[in-house]
């Protein structure tokens, strides 16, 4: 079962989607327990992993899995090849651990075709792990676009009133940037076959990071990923897709969206951008920091000019991801390591924001800040929640937020982009004003609107959703080595890797890709 415990587990919520179609229209009730069971068990067969000390002592790939998928000829060669790092690890352990968590949110928000809703976000769950754990870019790619048909669905059915203007846009700009990263992706199998790669390896990314790619092929070819990655983040100004998206989505979408989809572009910097192309990153650091930066700033003043608390938490997620970019391209232990856990800490933090949005709205259907007020008097349990998250998004120290924010900070301090992290500071400061002030305006004062006097505090139900978010909330924020240390041999291992790659490609940037020969492990 361990051979083959990526595959039972990216695969498993197929099976529960199959079982889903086949149950009565009319059943919500069990479609909706049937879902929540198999994503529950998607996380129970991921447990393993998370215990598996091996990551905290190797960069290898562990649980690989290989298999000749599709061959065209002697032209193309596409492989079944998965495995898990340091680097994909925490992120496949998010997406199980969220799964459940949303779909148990859906209990009274999804009224209207439950089995639809429910098929979708299991197809979902398997496009997302998938990626995660695709070592050949053109599977890669196809878990990629996999997930855009659900979450185009989910929107475009279940979301608010401008629900198809926001599903449209977030297609048009996901499939833009798509299609550029399939044309690198295909250049790059190219350029790997002119250079003696073999042709049974498909589209290995470990294969196409021994190549000696010149330069001025570098840049494009990153440029093309670095695009729909960045859509994908999404950074400034790729961006406005984003608060639409997320106003517009059912609450369980919203959490999906911020807790993982977010990740991928974040993710695929890390994974594909970075070490297929060392040379080319470096000439991007500054540029790619700048925009980090701008997002950072941009995405914490346009958050405090919002009168609708759901679009306050959209933008800053523009702002938060700001800073995980910053670290990313730091390029050094700390950066990367704190850009990891950052993603992470947003995962969980801004879930649970939309959660308690969602919460909000169940129960007085509008998400206007200026239509609540004195909420704690009668909700106290959901203002404590409410304020243990504003903490976490914030950065306080104890809480998840402050150990990344603080890494990112500190690694690029000490790299290239100290100017950068001094300005990258102004967005915590912009982040507590936000946010408290938005807790302040939302849970204090005086009951001014009849109708809140009334709202009934978090169902069992509801704890039962915030409690695993609270706990690693704190977790993460008192131990944080439970989780660096077994990212942090990869992240060593990738920081060299672009260190030896960047001195090589300078000395053969006008070498021919006929006269290139790539020494292949097998």
């Amino acid at each position: 079962m361990t051979d083959h415990l990526l595959s039972l587990m990216t695969f498993f919520p197929l099976v529960g989607m199959l079982i889903v179609l086949f149950l009565p229209r009319e059943a919500d009730r069990l479609i909706k327990t049937v879902t929540l069971v198999v994503t529950i068990i998607v996380f129970l067969i991921s447990l393993p992993l998370a215990f598996d000390d091996v990551f905290a002592t190797s960069s290898a790939m562990q649980y690989t899995e290989f298999a000749h998928w599709i061959s065209i000829g002697q032209y193309f060669q596409m492989n079944y090849n998965v495995g898990i790092d340091g680097i994909s690890l925490w992120l496949v352990m998010l997406t199980t651990f969220i799964m459940p968590i949303a779909i148990l949110s859906t209990w009274h928000a999804i009224d209207k075709n439950t089995k639809g809703f429910m098929a979708l976000a299991l197809l979902l769950e398997t496009g997302m792990l998938g990626a995660f754990i695709a070592l050949d870019l053109f599977l890669f790619y196809v878990f990629w676009e996999l997930m855009l048909v659900p979450m185009y669905f989910m929107i475009g059915i279940w979301g608010g009133k401008n629900r198809i203007y926001a599903a449209i846009k977030f297609f048009l700009f996901t499939a833009v940037g798509s299609l550029l990263m399939l044309v690198a992706i295909l250049y790059v199998y190219y350029y790997s076959i002119q250079a003696g790669v073999p042709f049974d390896n498909g589209f290995s990314v470990a294969h196409f990071a021994q190549l000696d790619i010149p330069a001025h092929l570098q840049t494009w070819l990153f440029a093309a990923f670095a695009f729909s990655f960045a859509i994908k983040v999404p950074m400034f100004p790729f961006h406005t897709w984003l608060p639409d998206a997320h106003t517009e989505a059912p609450t369980a979408g919203s959490v999906i969206l911020a807790a993982i989809l977010l990740k991928m572009g974040t993710y695929g910097y890390v994974r594909f951008a970075i070490p297929l192309f060392p040379e080319a990153t470096q000439q991007f650091i500054p540029f790619l920091s700048f925009l980090a930066v701008v997002g950072i700033i941009y995405g914490a003043l346009v958050a405090m000019m919002q009168d609708d608390v759901k679009k306050l938490v959209a933008y800053s997620s523009v702002s938060h991801l700001g800073f995980v970019m910053l670290g990313i391209f730091a390029l050094n232990l700390q950066g990367l390591s704190g850009g990891m856990l950052q993603m992470i800490n947003h995962g969980i933090s801004t879930g649970a924001l939309f959660l308690i949005v969602g919460f909000l709205y169940e129960r007085r259907h509008t998400r206007l800040i200026a239509e609540f007020g004195g909420l704690s008097k009668v909700m106290p349990v959901f203002a404590t929640i409410f304020l243990i998250v504003t903490f976490s998004s914030i950065g306080l120290p104890g809480t998840n937020g402050f150990v990344g924010e603080f890494l990112i900070l500190v690694g690029a301090f000490e790299s290239s982009l100290r100017v950068f992290a001094v300005v990258a500071t102004t967005g915590v400061i912009l982040a507590a004003v936000y946010m408290l002030w938005m807790f302040q305006r939302v849970m204090m004062g005086k009951i001014t609107n009849p109708k809140n006097e009334k709202l009934k505090d978090l169902s069992a139900r509801e704890v039962v959703i915030m409690l695993p978010l609270l706990l690693f909330i704190f977790w993460i924020g008192f131990y944080p080595n439970t989780f660096l240390e077994k990212m942090n041999p990869s992240l060593e291992n990738l920081i060299q890797q672009v260190k030896s790659k960047q001195q090589i490609s300078m000395m053969i940037d006008h070498v021919e890709p006929s006269t290139i020969r790539v020494a292949v492990n097998d």
